[in-house]
C-alpha cells in the first residue's frame, strides 16, 4: 500500500470544478449519429456514462458542431438548435451521478466538413450532397488533401459563426455541462485561420499573427461572456503542424500567452492534422514536451494526450510537473475501466480508487 496517493489520482480545480482524479477522456469523434441531425443517441449515452462509472475525473465529450455545416461529418453530433439540449440531458446527468466531470467541445470543422466516415465512406474525401454533404467553408479557398475547394469566408460569415460558437456555449450551459472546450486543434476552421500555409487572407484575419488569432480569439470572448464565470473554458491545440513554415511551438506559446488572457484556463495540447501529407513522429510521449514547454513558460494548465498507455507513464508526466491531467484516448476505447485498472497499479485500494459503489466487490486483485 502506498502511503500517499499517487499524483495521478490527486483532485484538480479550474474555476469552479474539481475533478476527482487527472486522468481525463479526451473527445474522441464517433460519427454515429446515423438520422443526420445532430442528436446524440443510446450508443453516445453507452459510451460516454461506461468510462465515467471508469473512473475518468473528466469526460470531454466529442467534437459538437455550433452549427450544421460546421459539422465533419453528417453523422456529427451538434449543439446548433434547442431539440439537441434534450438530446445531451440524460447524458449529461448519468456522468455526474457517477462522480466524474462533463465537458463539451465545440467545434467547426471549416475546410474540412462534409467528410466521409466508417458510417458513410468516401473515406478522405466529401460526401456528395445527396447523401447528406454540402459546400464546405474556409478562411481561404485551399482545400485539404483530396476534399473539395472550400469557399472562403466573408467577414460577415465569420461574425455568424463567432455568433454560432457563443449560442452553442448557451445551450451547453442549459444542458448540464460543467466545463467548455473549444476545438482549436487538428486543422478545424479556428486552427485553419491561425496556420500560414492555409491561411491566405489579406484583411484583418490573415497576414499577421495577430491578425491571424483574430477569430479564435472572438471565439473565446463570446463564449466567456456567455457562460458562468464559475465555469472552465478550455482550448484544445495542435501545437505544431509539423510542416516547414507552417504552425509551430513558437506561435503556440504566444496564442497560448493571448488566450490566457482572454479568460482560457486550460490548453489541451496536441498536434498534427492541419496540413495534409506530414510525417508524424508517433510514439509515447511525443506530444508530451510540447505540453511541458507551454505549462512552463506561459504558466497555465496543460494536458498531454497520445500515445500514453500505461499507469506509471501517465503517473510520472504529471508528477514530472509535464501536464496537469492526462487524457487517454484509444486505450480506453479499448478499456472503459482504465482508471481502475491504473489504480490497482499504483497501489490505490479500492475504498480509495474510484469505484462505483456497485462495483467494489469486483475490484481488480480480489480473489472472488
Amino acid at each position: 500500500m502506498m502511503s500517499e496517493i499517487p499524483t495521478l489520482f490527486s483532485p484538480m480545480t479550474l474555476r469552479g470544478m474539481t475533478t476527482r482524479n487527472r486522468i481525463w477522456l479526451p473527445p474522441m469523434d464517433t460519427y454515429s449519429v446515423y438520422r443526420q441531425d445532430g442528436k446524440p443517441t443510446p450508443f453516445h449515452y453507452q459510451h460516454y456514462v461506461s468510462r465515467a462509472l471508469g473512473g475518468f475525473g473528466l469526460i470531454i465529450t466529442e467534437a459538437t458542431a455550433v452549427s450544421p455545416e460546421g459539422r465533419i461529418s453528417p453523422c456529427d453530433v451538434g449543439l446548433w438548435n434547442d431539440d439537441q439540449i434534450l438530446a445531451w440531458q440524460w447524458i449529461v446527468d448519468d456522468i455526474k451521478k457517477t462522480g466524474a466531470k462533463v465537458a463539451v467541445q465545440l467545434n467547426h470543422a471549416g475546410r474540412k466538413a462534409s467528410t466521409g466516415s466508417f458510417s458513410l465512406g468516401h473515406i478522405g474525401r466529401n460526401v456528395p450532397q445527396d447523401e447528406g454533404g454540402w459546400q464546405p467553408l474556409g478562411p481561404s479557398a485551399l482545400a485539404y488533401g483530396k476534399c473539395d475547394v472550400p469557399l472562403a469566408l466573408g467577414v460577415d460569415d465569420i461574425h455568424r459563426i463567432v455568433d454560432d460558437f457563443r449560442s452553442a456555449a448557451e445551450r451547453a450551459v442549459r444542458a448540464g455541462f460543467e466545463a467548455i472546450e473549444i476545438h482549436g486543434a487538428h486543422g478545424y476552421l479556428i486552427t485553419q485561420f491561425l496556420d500560414p500555409l492555409v491561411n491566405t487572407r489579406q484583411d484583418e484575419y490573415g497576414g499577421s499573427l495577430e491578425n491571424r488569432m483574430r477569430f479564435a480569439i472572438e471565439v473565446i470572448d463570446a463564449i466567456r461572456s456567455a457562460i458562468p464565470q464559475t465555469m472552465p473554458l478550455l482550448i484544445r491545440v495542435s501545437a505544431t503542424d509539423w510542416a516547414a513554415g507552417g504552425w509551430d511551438l513558437s506561435q503556440t506559446l504566444q496564442f497560448a500567452k493571448e488566450v490566457k488572457s482572454h479568460g482560457v484556463d486550460l490548453i489541451d495540447v496536441s498536434t498534427g492534422g492541419i496540413v495534409s501529407g506530414v510525417s508524424i513522429p508517433a510514439k509515447p510521449n511525443y506530444q508530451v514536451p510540447f505540453s511541458a514547454a507551454i505549462r512552463t513558460e506561459i504558466k497555465v494548465p496543460t494536458t498531454a494526450v497520445g500515445l500514453i498507455t500505461k499507469p506509471k507513464q501517465a503517473e510520472r508526466i504529471i508528477h514530472k510537473g509535464q501536464a496537469d491531467a492526462v487524457e487517454i484516448g484509444r486505450a480506453a476505447l479499448r478499456d472503459p475501466y482504465w482508471p481502475l485498472r491504473a489504480a490497482h497499479k499504483l497501489g490505490i485500494s479500492k475504498r480509495e480508487a474510484p469505484y462505483p459503489d456497485q462495483y467494489v466487490r469486483g475490484a481488480f486483485g480480489t480473489s472472488r
